[in-house]
């Protein structure tokens, strides 16, 4: 099938990736145990999502409600929205961004966004570099109840796009993207911008790698162009 959108993360992929997630993990596993968790499931080295996943396992085979597991998702989103946001006010946009967006906006592409990021601060980034009106889908970690790499994460993506998801180019700095790209059979397009080397990504299922963002737009137009066999 023809590649009819695009969908991008955000940080390490449009903007300079600078979230301090130990501190995120650190703050929220401090408030997880405060709150009478058991620091034997929650692990320093488990980004906030793992851990809430545990907490909620946790809580339902103790018969906590799941309005008490809402509370405590809540709070621990609070905490990794303030360094999202702080974060937020000192990133930078990454080298031909604004370009690849305008050329693959010529070629009638739909373009998303898929975060694990709030939606407010992913919302600040893109109007704080004007860039908000070439994406036709923003799907923050709000829309979803499970981030990526569930499918659930970019599948909403897709829905919002109005795309099939074979249809879609998937562009990400990290193996995550990746592998939730080749769980829906999209086109992964890894981008070694520090998150994970060019091995890592080719390993979690990149079909593509690119060291230029501004090189994504031709790579469309061959994908496009070539026969299928």
């Amino acid at each position: 099938m023809a590649v009819k959108a695009v969908v991008f993360d955000l940080d390490g992929t449009i903007v300079s990736f600078n979230v301090d997630y130990r501190a995120v993990r650190a703050d929220a596993r401090g408030f997880l145990i405060r709150a009478g968790l058991p620091t034997s499931i929650l692990a320093i080295n488990e980004s906030i999502f793992e851990m809430l996943k545990k907490v909620e396992i946790f809580m339902q085979n103790n018969g906590q409600s799941k309005k008490a597991f809402a509370e405590i998702r809540s709070k621990v989103l609070a905490i990794a929205e303030q360094y999202e946001l702080e974060a937020a006010k000192t990133t930078s946009l990454l080298p031909g961004v604004l370009e690849t967006l305008k050329a693959l906006k010529k070629i009638d592409l739909k373009i998303g966004l898929c975060t694990i990021n709030s939606e407010k601060s992913a919302n600040y980034i893109l109007k704080r570099f004007g860039i908000a009106e070439f994406f036709d889908a923003v799907t923050p970690r709000d829309s979803v109840r499970y981030v990526k790499p569930n499918a659930e994460h970019l599948e909403a993506t897709m829905k919002a796009l109005a795309v099939n998801s074979e249809e879609a180019m998937i562009v990400g700095d990290s193996s995550i993207d990746m592998k939730c790209a080749r769980e829906l059979k999209a086109i992964a397009v890894g981008l070694p911008a520090g998150v994970s080397s060019p091995k890592e990504l080719v390993n979690s299922g990149a079909n593509y790698i690119i060291t230029l963002l501004t090189d994504l737009p031709n790579l469309v137009e061959h994908i496009n162009k070539t026969p299928v066999s």
